[in-house]
């Protein structure tokens, strides 16, 4: 025993040491940084290497099953699916790839574009739809920041659009080479063979690199060896070396900072945007973990409340036994009893599913892998209730909105959206300028070689030069200089194709601001909608537990009235579905209003600041502060059981003996009892035990 809990111990050391490495590895990579070329200039030109994912669950969520029983609270809850969540791990790899396109935007090149919609892949809970809506893979959400489309209702065609970016990149080019050639001549005259052959070697090399400011610059260098077997070349070997450096600069389209460094604006902007979205992520995922663990709990309650009808059916089925062994009660009410008590189990069996569904939910929703066969046999049992405060605080309804317009990350998205429309309408007004660029170029010829001992002159005379090699050719470059200096223009007559995109750009910017404008509205709806919400699930509760009360003192009561054979079955019936009803509804209300309570901080965007939640945290998913929900309390013994309390006995106490008009004196040996006159019922005030009429309940005023 002792040597299985050590090999435990050291899994669970060794996991948790997985688990810490692959969260800094995934931490420390900055995919906005290219790989140094130094001291390994392979560098750049191998493969990164990216963490494989860790589909264990957390440490954290092993530590909470306990005798075979998933201890959850409601703090827990959210720990761990911040965690193991598979919506957050989703979306956090969203983070890194906005990453890399500010690495791919730094070379000049265009951005990939990204999703930073909200993904809502796991099942159960209830949230307000709210924010970014679109198509996308994976069960996302396409929101603001994506390229080409559109998003919305939003057409993004134009985003990006501008005048033609060089590389940022330094490219370096060259060519190495032998060719031989042997060719057949027909007239002697220009190489004085019959079969001319020509061996040429050549090392060619280039570099170029565009910058910013519009200009282009290039350098080549150009070597060549050849050999041949004509007498009328006098350099065999002739040794050719050249360079030319060229200079391009734009003067009209393309001489803008801002146009030249758009795509990298974009991915950044576009980086802001995924930070901003994965915090509504978090916001929606916890949001929708918190009602999951309402809806367990509610669904614990339920079953808590269908046994207690099944047990007070139960005790009715046993008391109209018993009346009808002693001749009190005609055998038709065992029957009937007998249906109630069909009818009670029936509630529970649903009771009873629902709640494994419940349980079912919430462990996939904070946890990534199912096959854990502990995790896979615990009940989830939530040790958190709500705490339900006296009076309800009532918030100044501009002050919420105001509230929700600074923090609702929606708002941010769209402000972020609007500011690179605003640079790629520039761009876009750049690229229907005429293009005219200056261009000029540098550059020098070198020749060298050894003469050619057959050549001939045809009677020029005889030439003498000494031989010359290749250092011979590189110095002599700049004694036969090339120059060239000029304009290159571009003017595209009507230029339609510009004007239409020009149009484009500023009318898809009108169509973002009047997006950001419509958010805020609905916002605004959103926060008076929850406010209303609040309100009316609070009425709901108070009505709730007043009419459970109402129902269980009337049961009680109609259960002694049965016993004092003043009350029908069908009675207490009646009084045992009006109580399982209220308790139902009492649950029920219970769970709306936590929910409301939820929403209002969803819809002002305060969910993270309200529970204390990290986001570094949950950017790593490894939780280093727990989150503290306020107004929740330890649940009692009794409150995490599903199995009522004893019903309490029925004490069938005498009637009193005063003679009253309606009192008969029994025989000698027998106790009196009262009945009522014909056609009545006794009156309320005899039974024992019996609950006053109760007065109404003035309804509750909520201030405007």
């Amino acid at each position: 025993m002792e040597v299985f809990l050590r090999l435990r111990a050291a899994r669970i050391l060794f996991a948790a040491i997985l688990l810490t490495s692959a969260a800094w590895a995934q931490q420390q990579a900055d995919y906005t940084k290219a790989s140094p070329m130094f001291p390994n200039v392979l560098a750049p030109y191998q493969a990164r290497e990216v963490p494989p994912l860790n589909f264990s669950n957390s440490q954290r969520l092993q530590g909470l099953v306990k005798d075979g029983k998933l201890m959850l609270s409601l703090n827990d809850a959210i720990a761990t699916a911040l965690e193991n969540n598979l919506d957050l791990v989703i979306a956090r790899y969203n983070l890194p790839i906005a990453d890399t396109d500010i690495l791919r935007t730094k070379s000049g090149a265009a951005s990939r574009g990204l999703n930073a919609g909200i993904v809502s892949g796991t099942p159960g809970g209830t949230t307000l739809s709210v924010g970014a809506s679109g198509g996308g893979a994976g069960g996302t959400t396409t929101g603001a920041g994506g390229a080409g489309t559109g998003t919305n209702g939003l057409v993004n065609s134009t985003l990006g659009t501008g005048p033609p970016i060089d590389s940022f990149d330094p490219v370096l080019t060259g060519s190495l080479g032998v060719q031989h050639a042997t060719t057949p001549q027909t007239n002697l005259l220009f190489s004085g063979v019959s079969s001319l052959i020509q061996t040429t070697g050549t090392a060619n090399f280039g570099y170029a690199q565009g910058f910013p400011t519009g200009t282009l610059l290039s350098i080549t260098f150009d070597n060549s060896r050849a050999t041949t077997n004509s007498t009328r070349s006098l350099l065999v070997p002739q040794l050719n070396s050249n360079y030319l450096l060229q200079f391009r600069q734009h003067l009209l389209q393309g001489l803008s900072w801002q146009s030249n460094r758009r795509f990298i604006i974009q991915a950044r902007n576009n980086r802001e945007i995924t930070d901003v979205a994965f915090r509504q992520q978090i916001i929606f995922t916890v949001t929708q973990i918190e009602n999951m663990y309402w809806d367990l709990v509610n669904a614990y309650e339920n079953l808590k409340a269908s046994q207690r009808a099944l047990q007070l059916a139960n005790q009715l089925l046993t008391d109209n036994q018993k009346q009808v062994q002693i001749g009190t009660l005609a055998p038709i009410e065992v029957v009937n009893a007998q249906a109630q008590v069909a009818s009670s189990n029936q509630n529970v069996i649903i009771a009873q599913t629902n709640l494994q569904l419940q349980q079912l939910l919430m462990k996939n929703a904070i946890e990534k892998n199912e096959n854990d066969p502990v995790l896979a046999a615990a009940d989830v049992v939530p040790t958190d209730r709500m705490q339900l405060p006296e009076t309800e605080a009532i918030t100044p309804l501009q002050d919420l909105i105001a509230e929700a317009m600074q923090r609702r990350p929606e708002l941010a998205e769209s402000r972020i959206d609007l500011s690179t429309r605003q640079m790629s309408m520039k761009a876009v007004r750049n690229a229907m300028l005429p293009s005219v660029d200056l261009v000029a170029n540098w550059g020098g010829n070198g020749l060298a070689g050894a003469l050619n001992p057959g050549f001939q002159n045809f009677g020029v005379g005889q030439i003498t030069a000494a031989n010359t090699g290749y250092f011979d050719a590189l110095s002599s470059l700049n004694d036969n200089p090339t120059y060239f200096v000029g304009f290159n223009l571009n003017i595209p007559i009507r230029n339609r194709s510009a004007q239409a995109d020009q149009v484009r750009s500023v009318l898809e910017y009108r169509q973002a601001e009047a997006r950001l404008q419509q958010l805020q509205n609905q916002i605004s709806i959103d926060v008076r909608n929850a406010q209303f919400s609040l309100q009316q699930n609070r009425a709901r509760v108070d009505a709730a537990s007043k009419n459970r009360d109402y129902a269980e003192q009337s049961l009680d009561a109609e259960r002694k009235k049965y016993a004092l054979g003043a009350s029908t079955t069908y009675n207490v019936l009646t009084q045992l579905n009006n109580l399982s009803t209220a308790e139902s509804n009492l649950v029920t209300a219970m769970a709306a209003y936590e929910q409301s309570r939820v929403a209002m901080d969803q819809v002002t965007g305060r969910t993270l600041e309200a529970l204390a939640i990290d986001i570094g945290d949950a950017e790593t998913g490894n939780v280093t502060h727990l989150p503290k929900v306020p107004g929740v309390l330890p649940a009692t013994p009794e409150q995490m059981s599903t199995t009522p309390p004893p019903l309490p006995p029925v004490t069938i106490q005498p009637l009193p003996s005063t003679q009253t008009p309606g009192t008969q004196q029994p025989p000698s040996g027998q106790t009196p009892t009262t009945q009522p006159p014909a056609g009545q019922k006794p009156p309320l005030a005899l039974i024992p035990n019996a609950p006053a009429t109760p007065s109404p309940q003035a309804p509750v005023a909520f201030p405007h």
